[in-house]
């Protein structure tokens, strides 16, 4: 996060959109970039292991409703860090009328005051989990990442990675050779009808 943050000291990002790797989707990296960047992080889901799920309306439905299908009623919320705790009671928690159950569920007969079921839904407050991924936005963004990793792959075979200059013009200028190259390499490809060796320079280059 601390490369990030004095990157944006030089070289403004605010706005920026970040398609994240793995070693990026830290919360204290996430949260630079949307309270400080006002961007957005593409991430993808985690199917291994989710955690705290976003409480969508569905599921909010399906929760909010007891067995005998009646709708309960919030009665406040913990929070915790990462996520909230919401708490729903029965609609009929403070009636003393033992039919108003229509199930006769053992808990409406708890001898407490309060009477009926008690269900909790994890709401959580972590950025990752508010991504709309289904979302045409989200989806046209994020198609660009494979993209991007390829393209950088042979960047990174240009053997550009460590820089052989000291200052930030010599610097610029030898990624610029880099992305030239790169698309001279490209474009030669579709001239000479060779689209599968576009690739590579030295594949090109021993099928010239």
């Amino acid at each position: 996060m601390s490369l990030l943050a004095d990157t944006n000291n030089w070289f403004k990002l605010t706005g920026t959109d970040l398609l994240l790797i793995r070693v990026m989707m830290l919360r204290n990296f996430i949260i630079y970039v949307r309270d400080i960047l006002h961007g957005h992080c593409f991430i993808p889901r985690n199917w291994r292991n989710p955690k705290n799920p976003p409480l969508t309306d569905d599921v909010m439905m399906v929760i909010s409703f007891c067995e005998a299908g009646i709708k309960m009623l919030k009665d406040g919320k913990q929070y915790f860090d990462g996520f909230i705790k919401q708490k729903f009671v029965c609609k009929f928690c403070n009636f003393k009328d033992d039919s108003t159950c229509s199930i006769q569920h053992p808990k409406y007969f708890n001898g407490k005051k309060h009477r009926g079921c008690i269900k909790y839904a994890v709401i959580s407050s972590d950025y990752r989990s508010s991504i709309n991924r289904d979302s045409l936005y989200f989806k046209a963004v994020y198609r660009l990442r494979v993209e991007s990793k390829i393209y950088n792959s042979r960047f990174k075979a240009l053997d550009f990675e460590k820089a052989y200059v000291r200052n930030i013009n010599s610097v610029s200028n030898l990624n610029t050779f880099g992305h030239i190259t790169l698309l001279t390499v490209a474009i030669v490809a579709i001239k000479l009808g060779k689209f599968d060796e576009f690739k590579s320079l030295s594949v090109l280059m021993k099928s010239a």
